[in-house]
């Protein structure tokens, strides 16, 4: 029999993954599919802030560099174990924004929304300073300001995970292959990584396939109504660490753009990012020798000591799926998102909601935005319900991730400091599962890799939807920075021998 979901999300995404949680969570049934692992495009590949986006205000994007604003404070509470604050340093470049600028755009930043964790901006003096000392001693002054780090990747996973605790289906490497609408409702044809098959009945779709949302559309035989989408490459690279202290900057650069310098997984420095329009297939973006260049020439402008090529350890480049506003330049079009509601042309019959643009940031929002549209098409009224509610692991008393992880060293004082940090930031209070009732470290199973153990393999496998080493070390975790080609193998060689348990237990 062919089961009916009131709602059905394609795209395992922020996006996807926010509007299936809070769908699920206004009690309706939902299944969510993605074609390959949860955040295995865009959503793994940013800049990794919670940001207001500070350069935004240059192209008047006041809106969104207000909601942006306001939900740093509330993702911060919701998920503190996997977000926290940043100071950022913006040196002042005597060619490029006068100060004046600079500080009127600081003080939009600090009074577009109500702060009640994050400090205001304020000047700053570099030279003698730990701010100033990897900079060229003819930087002087600059400002700070705050904003927030996310694991990106991991953001994504819980939504997919509190979705699931809501009643939600969660389907990786499962691919929409069709869309038929029909008078009551929208047949999917659906294909799974093995081969195999099936079809689902769904009162309502939700394109949020980024990337490939116009593909999305055009499966559904919509494709004269497709809106414009701009694809957009921004690129990354990581060196190893440019500085001691725990700040980042904010570089300007003579074209008008900026690029971030962020401490990242304690010995590494992350630079990006590019912006430049793409054309090719967004499974197989790279970054380019081009982008490289760009990079390091923009960063070695401001650097005591500058970067070259040798330096660079990691890169990697995702494709922005933006609203295409015809802006002839890719750094300037907006990254608002945009919602295409088709209801046909009888307005009774099911709707598709496809989703343009968006930004991590804003994607709490951007769901509930979404099912706000789709309240009068499923006839679902359930309120908003999201912006006080924590994400899985960050219910820790009163978000306080210092007390918690105090509490953790205290009650697993037998595992080392480096693995039990990791856990409390990745996991937060789900560490719990993790180590349960062990007591010392030989019940954690084999160590695969440095610091990853076989109970930790087993919980991303059971709760995670992890298949792969990939999904393990680039994913569910950073781990694969730094992993020699042996460690891959051993934990590559444990996902076939868990897959041939599987199938022997069928």
């Amino acid at each position: 029999m062919v089961k009916t979901y009131d709602l059905l999300v394609v795209g395992g995404g922020i996006n996807g993954a926010g509007i299936a949680r809070d769908a699920a969570g206004r009690g309706l049934s939902v299944l969510l599919v993605e074609q390959r692992d949860l955040a295995s495009a865009t959503s793994s590949n940013s800049t990794k802030l919670i940001h207001g986006g500070l350069r935004y205000l240059e192209h008047y994007e006041f809106r969104l560099v207000r909601e942006a604003l306001q939900e740093r404070e509330v993702l911060l509470a919701a998920a503190p174990h996997i977000i926290w604050p940043l100071t950022f340093v913006l040196p002042h470049h005597r060619g490029l924004r006068p100060k004046w600028i600079l500080r009127a755009g600081l003080f939009l930043y600090d009074h577009l929304a109500k702060r009640n964790r994050l400090p205001a901006s304020r000047s700053l003096s570099l030279a003698g300073t730990p701010e100033g000392a990897p900079l060229n001693p003819d930087f002087t002054s600059g400002f700070s300001y705050s904003d927030c780090w996310v694991d990106d990747a991991r953001l994504v996973v819980l939504n997919a995970q509190d979705a699931q605790d809501r009643g939600a289906e969660i389907c990786t490497r499962t691919q929409c292959k069709t869309l038929v609408r029909h008078h009551d409702h929208w047949n999917a044809e659906l294909s799974y990584e093995d081969g195999s098959k099936r079809s689902v009945k769904a009162r309502a779709v939700v394109n949020a396939a980024g990337p490939w949302v116009t593909r999305m559309v055009e499966n559904a035989g919509l494709g004269n109504k497709a809106a414009g989408l701009r694809l957009v490459k921004g690129s990354h690279i990581v060196v190893p660490r440019i500085h001691d202290h725990d700040h980042c900057y904010i570089f300007q650069n003579g074209d008008g753009r900026i690029a971030f310098a962020i401490p990242y997984q304690h010995e590494y420095t992350l630079i990006g990012t590019t912006d430049i329009a793409y054309n090719g297939d967004p499974a197989q973006v790279k970054i380019s020798d081009q982008e490289v260049d760009y990079l390091l020439e923009l960063v070695n402008g401001y650097l005591a000591k500058p970067l070259c090529r040798d330096d660079v350890v990691w890169d990697y480049a995702g494709v922005r799926p933006l609203y295409d506003d015809k802006n002839a330049n890719a750094s300037a079009v907006t990254r608002d998102y945009v919602f295409d509601l088709d209801t046909g042309d009888s307005h009774t019959v099911p709707a598709i909601l496809s989703i343009y643009g968006g930004k991590i940031t804003t994607y709490r929002r951007l769901a509930e935005h979404a099912m706000q549209k789709l309240a009068p098409v499923l006839g679902n009224n359930a309120p908003d319900w999201t912006a006080t509610a924590t994400l899985p692991g960050g219910d820790m008393p009163d978000g306080d991730f210092d007390r918690f992880i105090g509490d953790m060293q205290a009650k697993y004082d037998w595992v080392p400091e480096p693995l039990l940090s990791r856990l409390a930031r990745c996991y937060g209070t789900a560490m719990t599962k993790i180590l349960g009732d062990a007591t010392s470290m030989s019940q954690l199973g084999q160590e695969l890799a440095p610091n990853l153990y076989e109970v930790e393999l087993h919980y991303l496998m059971a709760n995670e939807w992890a298949c792969t080493a990939e999904d393990v070390l680039w994913r569910r975790t950073k781990l694969g920075l730094g992993m020699q080609p042996d460690q891959v193998e051993a934990i590559q060689n444990w996902f076939a021998a868990q897959t041939r348990l599987d199938r022997a237990a069928q």
